[in-house]
């Protein structure tokens, strides 16, 4: 098969998928002429994922290590098999092919992002040098491929290139809360991580106090960050696992619920919050959507459900615009990642 723009020269098993949902890659060099090779230098695990994996490896590192290696081996990407999730990586520009018609404004040496998952990309780790616990980042040597349809973003020279890679790791998030928004809703947030806060700094810059946001999470470190910030006007502490939970806040009918958990399980409690009418939207890539549309049947919630997507035009820019403007903002990223 000749080189295809999304990747379907690389697809081992099985033919005709595309390389996200596919069983394994190749990730044999040289690269194609209309790829991009790259030089890993550090990898961004998603939350779900990197949670998963610290749980089931009893948070020791070499064995989180080991199943990574594992499954970058058996699959020529990182697409965790549990949590059906990857993340990001940074790493330099190493080759561009001479056919290349991609959107990657970048030069060879220089340093960029990637914004498309793990999960379809390509991979190979020579060797994993630490892992970051509090932030699901690891520092790492090998080399990735980025096909002609894959995008990245050169990293700013005004931001540390741990919290680039951060924020630019759910940078879909706030673009996309922002599109389902709308003045004087009533949003809840069910998890106050970082896509929470990047969410509701969004929110806050676009419509200011004609929004009220709550959150909901089982941390109380988590939630306080919220409040401190500014960026909810009241937070609650428990677990979105258990659905009567919602029982708890003192709305119930909210306009727009964003699900940002990084732990699965947690769909009905989302459903349960909406108003009839309502907007829910599922960024947790531990989302599971059968217990999504049966559930909804189940209590009769007319309510319309929209799947995240990590990719929307502009969203990179907006997400580092954020952190540039908000200082409190800024200060939580630097606090957490440097």
């Amino acid at each position: 098969m000749g080189a295809n723009k999304y990747g379907l020269h690389r697809v081992i098993w099985p033919k005709g998928a595309l390389p996200q949902s596919a069983a394994r890659l190749d990730i044999s060099l040289p690269i194609f002429q209309n790829e991009v090779l790259m030089e890993v230098q550090e990898i961004n695990i998603d939350s779900t994922s990197f949670r998963q994996m610290a749980e089931a490896a009893s948070q020791d590192p070499e064995k989180i290590k080991k199943a990574i290696f594992k499954i970058v081996e058996e699959r020529g990407k990182l697409h965790n098999p549990v949590t059906n999730s990857g993340g990001m990586l940074l790493g330099k520009v190493k080759e561009i092919g001479q056919h290349y018609r991609g959107a990657l404004q970048a030069k060879v040496g220089e340093a960029v992002a990637t914004l498309v998952s793990l999960t379809l990309t390509p991979l190979y780790l020579e060797s994993i040098e630490s892992i970051d616990f509090r932030t699901g980042q690891l520092k790492a040597l090998g080399y990735a491929i980025l096909f002609e349809s894959g995008i990245a973003h050169l990293l700013p020279a005004d931001l540390p290139e741990k919290i680039a890679l951060a924020v630019l790791d759910i940078c879909g998030a706030p673009a996309l809360v922002l599109r389902h928004a709308q003045k004087n809703d009533r949003v809840l947030f069910v998890g106050a991580g970082k896509s929470a806060k990047l969410s509701a700094a969004a929110l806050k810059r676009n419509f200011g106090d004609t929004l009220l946001i709550h959150a909901l999470d089982v941390s109380e470190k988590s939630l306080s960050e919220m409040k401190s910030m500014s960026l909810a006007d009241e937070v609650f502490v428990g677990d979105a696992t258990q659905a009567e939970v919602i029982d708890e806040l003192p709305l119930q009918m909210y306009d727009l619920v964003v699900n940002v958990a990084n732990v699965p399980g947690t769909e009905m409690a989302s459903v349960l919050a909406v108003k009839e009418g309502g907007k829910v939207l599922f960024f947790s890539m531990a989302t599971e959507f059968g217990k999504v549309a049966l559930g909804a049947e189940g209590i009769g919630k007319d309510a319309s459900f929209f799947m995240g997507s990590g990719y929307v035009k502009g969203h990179a820019d907006l997400a580092l615009r954020l952190v540039r403007e908000n200082k409190k903002l800024r200060k939580w990223f630097e606090e957490k990642y440097l």
